[in-house]
């Protein structure tokens, strides 16, 4: 279990966050098109999770703004931006604000990804949801760089993420 604010409040996550070095856990996520996708659909390319609570939040938004601007410079790279939003949600925000270089998906059908991963709240006013995290994952599927950023509201250190990729 790690522990992390919200506003200066304590809040824990159901694990801690794999290990560098090791092989990134499949996943099952819902995309916007309500397709289903696993690590096996992205074999054989840099992946950079961008995982948060909701995309209807500032610092969340944020980092979806951030990484889809790095996005564009990087080969052979992909970013997910993950959270347990409704995808028609998360659809809707990167369409308004014209985000074409990331890559949306949900885990709101059944959680097992931030309970996989070992970043879900289980308590405090976001129980359920995935705290903020930046997970590297390299093209042999290896973690390379991990984040869970230790005040919610705080964005997290895109420059680190980025040069994991390097």
């Amino acid at each position: 279990m790690a522990t992390v604010t919200l506003g200066g409040n304590t809040v824990q996550t159901s694990g801690s966050l794999p290990s560098i070095g090791s092989t990134a856990p499949d996943f099952k996520l819902t995309a916007i098109d309500l397709s289903s996708k696993s690590l096996n659909d992205y074999t054989g390319q840099n992946l950079v999770l961008n995982i948060f609570p909701s995309v209807d939040t500032g610092t969340c938004a944020q980092s979806v703004r951030a990484f889809n601007k790095e996005a564009s410079n990087l080969d052979n790279t992909k970013v997910l931006c993950i959270s347990r939003d409704l995808p028609f949600a998360m659809a809707r925000f990167c369409g308004a604000e014209g985000l074409t270089n990331v890559e949306n998906l949900s885990d709101f059908k059944s959680g097992h990804f931030g309970k996989t991963y070992g970043l879900d709240f289980t308590n405090g006013p976001l129980d359920t949801l995935l705290s903020r995290c930046v997970i590297v994952v390299n093209s042999e599927g290896k973690i390379t760089y991990t984040e869970q950023v230790s005040e919610i509201t705080n964005e997290p250190n895109y420059k680190a993420a980025l040069d994991a990729l390097k």
